[in-house]
């Protein structure tokens, strides 16, 4: 995994303390056995925090249950909108075409994540969804804070798995 940090000038006061909690919820998935990915949705002109959410695809029989789809869909229905718009959404993992596929439908303005995902990743991995010319909308990305924090708890979580 890269192990450089974000650049110092896409980072935002509040984002160690939002990933913090982001990591939290990855921690609760996988306590519950689930892949540990937590997703936070946060709201810079109120200052809250909209929704939290960790990975659920087994306990939801759901294979759209990330933790990005997720807080998403709090977030909607909190919000009572399917847009998403000003909202800034943390991720402990880069996230897959899927949810980055969410993120620029519900126009996410600002999306944070912590460990790359070389092999699943849709954001600096694979099809690299917000480089594509046909994409109709594009978040702030800033990748990296709290990466090894987050790699940490995936390597031990898959190294049990497999014991």
């Amino acid at each position: 995994m890269n192990e450089t940090a974000p650049a110092p000038d896409t980072l935002d006061p509040r984002d160690d303390a939002l990933m913090e909690q982001a990591l939290d919820a990855a921690r609760a998935a996988a306590e519950l056995g689930e892949t540990p990915v937590g997703a936070l949705i946060y709201d810079p002109e109120t200052d809250s925090v909209i929704a939290v959410a960790h990975n659920a695809p087994i306990s939801a029989r759901d294979p759209t249950a990330h933790a990005e789809i997720r807080a998403m869909r709090m977030a909607a229905e909190a919000r009572g909108n399917y847009r998403l718009n000003g909202l800034w959404l943390y991720s402990t993992l880069e996230p897959c075409a899927m949810c980055a596929g969410a993120i620029a439908h519900a126009r996410i303005a600002r999306l944070v994540f912590a460990a790359d995902d070389p092999k699943g990743g849709a954001v600096l991995h694979g099809p690299k969804l917000y480089e594509q010319p046909t994409i109709h909308w594009r978040p702030e990305v800033a990748g990296g804070l709290k990466r090894e924090a987050a790699a940490a708890m995936l390597r031990a979580f898959f190294k049990a798995r497999r014991s």
